[in-house]
């Protein structure tokens, strides 16, 4: 790539990259140690698209030491089954595609009727009232519930969705960009907002509670289904543990510090062992504009989280999004919501004790000894992957369960050069959490999460996203999405390229196969990009195909078989020659590190919520923001409602493209993927 303006720099940077980078300073402190060899510079793009530099020259350029990481990594003795289907072309496409044997059909899309009463999807006319009934918009986590009682739990359930964020251009008509990073430059920066887009932005994030059910073949979504729920911006939300009722989560709206409306910007999440929906809060300082008075305590808090962030303009037409006027709303976003998927009527709770970052993920595994172990990433270059440990055991009472994720100890994970890991708890008054550092309560380490885990030397990460834990292995992986902005002297073992524009996946083994434990040990599973080109610096097998590689992994799902499956967000004709979709990652055995493309998602969609049934007979999958432009083709004129990359699903000039809900199932029968 020349040195010319990037693409975020030109103003040409899609929604999603520009929640990425827009605000994404990478403000952790970079006065910590580094170590490890620099792998891989600046790529050529001619050569990414030529492809034409052969594993003989990665070896030459990467050199003894990585190949023979490589030959470590192939080691045979894995009972884990192969992937067994016939790999889809990654060429791209407008459409989304999935492996030859198998189905892909549309369950619902951006719109449509959630609950009984929702209006027909309107989309020149929309209102905030309808959109608060129907499907919102840019699906990301999903979370399959079976039903109590179902004749097949399998094929008759409730499937939690995640919406997280909004693309105006691609929702109303003549609008175009509106943030300040956008084309209109930032002198007319939401000059076609009004507050009636902006109650129907608030109605299209949060999240929805679909009842569904498999009919032969066929996925559909149960209409009038008491279980039907939407979550907006608006709900109502208790807040609970150790910040609750701290004055820095007081407002004037709530001066006792314990209710909040609505949830922002949920990105990935989990499900609990007790049955509920926990889902994420992400890049919440986008949704916030103002100064703070000369002064304030929550200055600094603030600056590390990225706040005010000003990608929407709601605090011009809600005063709680302002930071002058409100100075404490801020703190009461950024959570870990725990949903009771079973009753509509139930008030989510924001978990405090889990912390406040940009959550990427709550996958959950038990300890041992019965203790519930959350894992998550912190979504932003230079941050950090986090633990959560419950102090009570899982009793298999629901009941008795509901509040466990109130107490327990939060961790922030260090990779040590030898290839081991700790764990180091952020708890008040131990090692530099002190008084001393601004922290007097646990409240306030758990507020300002972040700050705590700088001084305690955490690792800094190439933009953790999603954790998952595999039950039947203990490993953990951790998605590494990228981090151009790595300079070689920040170099790490766990981070091992500069200018890594294309992520990697680190592989974790706790001590033991106790995911309580205080140590675990830690490898790289592949480092991501095109294993053609020498100076990306990629590792996959050598049996993968030209079509099997892939950049920038975000989310990821391991089935019931214990087989890797990884989502991807930032693929693009013009950055890898494809689209983002989901990639099969064999991890065990002589296969380790070979990859498969499985699905690819439609021009400009970000493959999000990888989710399988508990027979593995059904992949659900969301397919965010279809429509966008290639941010990497200067020559492309801007996305918009009357010019997107893609009509997709629909394919209609009177209908825009649709963020939606895939399920995916084999011909004929049988597990996904076989």
């Amino acid at each position: 790539m020349s040195d010319a303006p990037r693409p975020h720099e030109a103003g040409l940077l899609s929604v999603s990259q520009r929640a990425e980078l827009a605000e994404d300073r990478g403000t952790s402190p970079a006065d910590g140690p580094t170590f490890g060899d620099v792998v891989a510079a600046r790529f050529h793009r001619r050569e990414l698209v030529k492809g034409v530099l052969g594993v003989g020259a990665i070896t030459a350029a990467l050199g003894p030491a990585a190949l023979a990481a490589r030959t470590a990594a192939a080691q045979p003795g894995s009972a884990t089954p192969s992937f067994g289907f016939r790999e889809l072309s990654s060429t791209p496409t407008d459409r989304a595609e999935v492996a030859s044997g198998h189905a892909a059909e549309v369950l619902i899309r951006w719109g449509d009727p959630v609950l009984a009463d929702a209006p027909a999807f309107a989309p020149t006319a929309q209102t905030g009232p309808a959109q608060a009934r129907q499907f919102g918009y840019n699906n990301d986590y999903l979370g399959y519930f079976p039903l109590p009682g179902a004749a097949n739990p399998s094929r008759h359930g409730l499937l939690c969705v995640n919406h997280e964020y909004t693309n105006e251009e691609l929702m109303f008509p003549g609008l175009g960009r509106q943030d300040a990073g956008g084309p209109l430059g930032r002198a007319k920066a939401f000059s076609g907002m009004t507050a009636g887009i902006v109650a129907v932005e608030m109605m299209a994030h949060g999240g929805s509670v679909l009842e569904v059910r498999r009919e032969g073949d066929r996925w559909r979504v149960v209409q009038g289904s008491r279980y039907a729920r939407r979550i907006t911006a608006e709900t109502p939300m208790a807040i609970t543990g150790p910040a609750a009722g701290d004055p820095r989560m007081r407002t004037s709206a709530d001066p006792q510090g314990r209710r909040v409306l609505g949830m922002l910007n949920n990105c990935a999440g989990g499900r609990t062992p007790w049955g509920t929906w926990l889902t994420c809060e992400e890049n919440v300082n986008g949704y916030f504009t103002g100064r703070l008075p000369e002064g304030h305590r929550e200055t600094a808090n603030y600056r590390r989280m990225g706040i005010p962030g000003r990608w929407y303009n709601w605090g011009d037409h809600v005063d709680r999004f302002n930071v002058e006027k409100e100075p404490n709303e801020a703190n009461r976003f950024g959570w870990v919501v725990e949903i009771d998927p079973f009753d509509p009527a139930s008030t989510p709770k924001k978990r405090t004790a889990l912390g406040r970052f940009k959550h990427e993920g709550a996958a959950g595994i038990v300890s041992r000894d019965g203790r519930y172990v959350l894992y998550s990433g912190d979504d932003e270059r230079f941050d950090y992957v986090y633990r959560f440990v419950t102090a009570g055991r899982v009793s298999g009472d629901r009941a008795r369960d509901a509040d466990l994720l109130d107490s327990g100890t939060l961790f922030v994970a260090r990779y040590n050069a030898d290839g081991s890991g700790d764990w180091l708890p952020l708890v008040v008054g131990e090692g530099p959490l002190t008084s001393a550092n601004g922290f007097h309560s646990q409240a306030d380490v758990l507020i300002e999460t972040r700050r705590a885990a700088d001084l305690l030397g955490a690792t800094r990460m190439d933009r953790p996203e999603d954790v998952e834990a595999n039950p039947a292995t203990d490993k953990v992986y951790v998605m590494l999405t990228n981090n151009s902005r790595r300079k070689a002297e920040e170099v790490d073992a766990a981070n091992p390229r500069a200018d890594n524009r294309f992520g990697h996946i680190v592989e974790m083994l706790p001590d033991g196969r106790d995911h309580a434990a205080p140590r675990f040990t830690w490898d790289i599973l592949v480092r991501c990009g095109d294993p053609a080109v020498a100076t990306v610096g990629a590792t996959f097998n050598s049996r993968t195909s030209q079509d099997g590689w892939f950049g920038m992994p975000d989310n990821c799902a391991v089935d019931a078989d214990g087989r890797l499956w990884v989502a991807t967000d930032g693929n693009t004709p013009g950055r890898t020659g494809r689209n983002d979709g989901v990639w099969a990652m064999e991890t065990e055995g002589e296969a380790r590190g070979t990859s498969k493309l499985f699905f690819k998602c439609p021009f400009g969609a970000e493959l999000c919520g990888p989710e399988f049934t508990p027979d593995g007979e059904t992949f659900f999958v969301a397919i965010q923001h279809p429509g966008e432009a290639d941010p990497e083709d200067a020559s492309a004129a801007p996305a918009t409602y009357e010019n997107p990359s893609t009509r997709w699903p629909d394919f209609s000039p009177d209908m825009p493209p649709r963020p939606s809900i895939v399920a995916i199932t084999r011909q004929g029968g049988g597990k996904v993927g076989s």
